[in-house]
């Protein structure tokens, strides 16, 4: 028999990428940059993905929410997309099943 786990709402709410350490890799000048800039605006010498996140949006909210805005409006549309395939195959299997 197969063990059950139960996760609270703020664990299935919880993304692991925003707690992932971030260095500067010298890869992209930009990255090397927000690492930095937020690790000394934070004093502090590990920098993650959620500290990023939150300075971005303090201090330059406008593409914040451009990109949440963004984001938003592609997940609600491949929902309704979703949806509207899942209606158009149960009409499929409810006609084949009728005719």
């Amino acid at each position: 028999m197969s063990e059950e786990t139960t996760k609270t709402e703020l664990q299935v709410h919880e993304n692991p990428l925003l707690a992932m350490t971030v260095n500067p890799t010298g890869e992209s000048e930009l990255k090397d940059f927000l690492v930095d800039y937020v690790g000394t605006k934070l004093d502090n010498g590990e920098v993650t993905v959620q500290m990023i996140s939150e300075v971005l949006a303090s201090e330059f909210p406008e593409f914040v929410f451009a990109f949440a805005e963004e984001n938003f409006l592609r997940g609600y549309q491949l929902g309704l997309d979703d949806a509207e395939n899942l209606f158009r195959e149960q009409t499929t299997t409810t006609n084949e099943q009728t005719g």
